[in-house]
């Protein structure tokens, strides 16, 4: 059973070194977010995923969470967790101070949530989606909305959901039937059932406040006709005491492949009292407010994954003895010696590694925008909203397929125990698979990239995000040392430009050319977005070696890790390059009944 440890050490590394954080925190205006607040709230945080989270990852799986008697028993140690999660301030650690939040830059939240995910991502939909619903109801409600629920959500006293999906509605909200007529006191009455409702139903609070998309009498067809409401569990009074229970009920819980000690709820609502949320059919943008933020932190999810697959596998590769090593006995004390000297088993090991650092590396420089988005000045703002467009899809979808391919190995090094429950190492693939679904799956994503974030600006935000990265590549140029980096990098980012315009250009004749490109594009992206980030890291180990500074075989094996990376990794591109420019054809050419067998 994997035992999970925060990587504080990279951690820091790349806050530190790589993203001088404190620096950026003072620019921004965090007066009082310095390393020594940062390495506190790092020790602590590591604490609560070790110690109260992590503990209870392998129960939670086994028992699941039961609805019993229309209520929902989540595991044992999950609602204890919870209320530690709550009374340590974790909840609201990067929310405004006028609600209860300790008002913390974005950024450690984002790295609070890799160390609980990882830990034990069953658990944490509880404080992801209520994080979504403060966002929407923040950016889109009225003051006295805002005053009265966000306080109660910030803290963790209420919790909050996201109701979108529906059984014939899943990634297309347009088609959202669930009903809201309008009543006398300016309330409205939602009708209509919702499915896969993350912490719908549970133990852990006593009011869950729902979001949901309804259609209002008369609205137009399709996602502009749909609103969004809020539809609290309890019907509150005016000073927070809980009155009436709503119409609105958990009538079954989701049998799934993973994540069984998250309560997946079927929610019906049957005339539930709940008010608008904005204005009338202007729930998709409400809804989007939810949904970015979501796929960031499912993005943390696939790196979560990743990271505790890793470590699984790094302690059992230690430990197991089997064979000898291909050159000889590299423990001849022993009467195996550790797998870990098999090149296949170290290939898989560094797959782990390489994908979990570089995908750390990214979802920080994501949370560090955010950061900038909230107290930038207009420029700056600008840029980082840029940015974020253009990596969100690819944080989100990268990663989780990412997670997924690393909790395989993880399987793979452990070998026949790795498909042994007891192990722990076929919990995190059941565990992580829902990832690449969760807010629109990885091929929605994919579509985004290509069809809004490239083609609908004629390639506007990856040029600027090239060109930023050629800049680096243009400031390193005389490093020889860097040379085996920034080399393959260059023609890696040429090629990228070179492929948006095949695409862009083939798109204005075939739009199936561009749907048929998307997945391999998003790849190709997310291999020589973490190329960059990888050289990045490589650049500050190299100074910190010639240096003689800190924990030298710390940076050396960072360079290792960067080489493995454009050597065994990068390459995985060529493969993407010839099947995307492949066109559409192939895959449209067949008559649907042809697919029959």
């Amino acid at each position: 059973m994997p035992t999970y440890k925060a990587p504080l050490k990279d951690i820091q590394f790349l806050l530190n070194d790589v993203y001088n954080a404190d620096q950026h925190y003072q620019a921004l205006g965090y007066s009082e977010v310095n390393r020594e607040l940062v390495d506190a709230i790092l020790t602590e945080g590591a604490k609560f995923a070790e110690q109260e989270l992590d503990t209870c990852r392998a129960i939670g799986d086994e028992v699941g969470s039961k609805l019993v008697d229309g209520k929902v028993v989540t595991p044992p140690g999950f609602k204890e967790a919870y209320n530690a999660y709550c009374e340590n301030g974790w909840a609201g650690m990067c929310f405004d101070e006028q609600y209860g939040g300790q008002g913390l830059p974005h950024s450690l939240g984002i790295v609070f949530h890799e160390m609980i995910f990882s830990a034990n991502v069953g658990w944490c939909g509880i404080g992801t989606l209520t994080h979504g619903a403060i966002r929407a109801i923040d950016a889109h409600g009225n003051d006295d909305m805002k005053a009265f629920y966000l306080p109660r959500l910030v803290t963790g006293e209420w919790t909050g959901t996201m109701c979108l999906t529906e059984s014939h509605a899943g990634s297309d909200v347009g088609l959202v039937k669930t009903k809201a007529e309008a009543n006398d006191d300016g309330s409205f009455s939602i009708t209509g059932t919702k499915i896969f409702i993350t912490q719908g139903e549970h133990d852990f609070a006593d009011n869950i406040i729902h979001l949901v998309l309804a259609r209002l009498p008369g609205a137009p067809k399709g996602p502009k006709g749909i609103s969004l409401f809020l539809v609290p569990k309890f019907i509150p009074n005016a000073d927070g005491s809980l009155a009436d229970r709503n119409a609105v009920v958990c009538s079954a819980l989701e049998k799934k492949m993973g994540l069984k000690s998250s309560p997946t709820s079927v929610l019906n609502f049957d005339g539930a009292q709940g008010w608008l949320i904005g204005n009338e059919h202007a729930g998709l943008a409400a809804m989007f407010t939810m949904m970015n933020s979501a796929r960031l932190d499912v993005g943390v999810e696939g790196l979560a994954a990743t990271e505790l697959s890793f470590q699984g596998a790094l302690e059992y590769a230690k430990d197991r003895l089997q064979m000898r090593a291909p050159t000889g006995a590299a423990a001849p004390e022993k009467e195996a010696d550790p797998i870990i000297v098999h090149p296949d088993v170290r290939r898989m090991l560094l797959t782990q590694k390489a994908f979990a650092e570089g995908g750390r590396a990214l979802a920080y420089l994501l949370g560090l925008q955010l950061d900038v988005l909230a107290h930038g000045d207009a420029e700056q703002k600008k840029d980082a909203k840029d940015l974020v467009a253009l990596l969100t899809p690819i944080n989100k979808a990268f990663l989780t397929d990412r997670g997924l391919e690393a909790a395989n190995l993880g399987v793979q090094v452990f070998g026949g125990h790795g498909y042994i429950t007891e192990h722990g190492m076929e919990q995190i693939v059941r565990d992580v698979r829902i990832s690449s679904l969760y807010e629109g799956t990885n091929g929605i994503q994919a579509n985004d990239l290509v069809g809004r974030k490239l083609v609908a600006n004629g390639g506007a935000l990856l040029r600027k995000f090239l060109d930023r990265i050629q800049g680096f590549c243009d400031d390193n140029a005389g490093n020889a040392d860097l040379a085996q980096f920034i080399q393959p990098l260059s023609k890696s980012i040429e090629q990228w430009w070179s492929l948006a315009n095949v695409l862009m250009t083939n798109a204005k004749d075939d739009p199936n050319f561009l749907g048929a490109a998307a997945v391999d594009f998003l790849e190709y992206s997310g291999y020589v977005t973490y190329a960059y980030l990888w050289a990045q890291m490589a650049l500050v180990a190299q100074t910190k070696l010639a240096a003689g500074e800190g924990e030298l075989s710390f940076y050396d094996a960072k360079i290792k890790t960067a080489q493995f990376y454009y050597q065994r990794l990068l390459p995985r591109t060529h493969g993407l390059a010839v099947s995307m420019q492949a066109g559409a054809d192939c895959v449209m050419s067949m008559d649907v009944d042809q697919f029959s067998f």
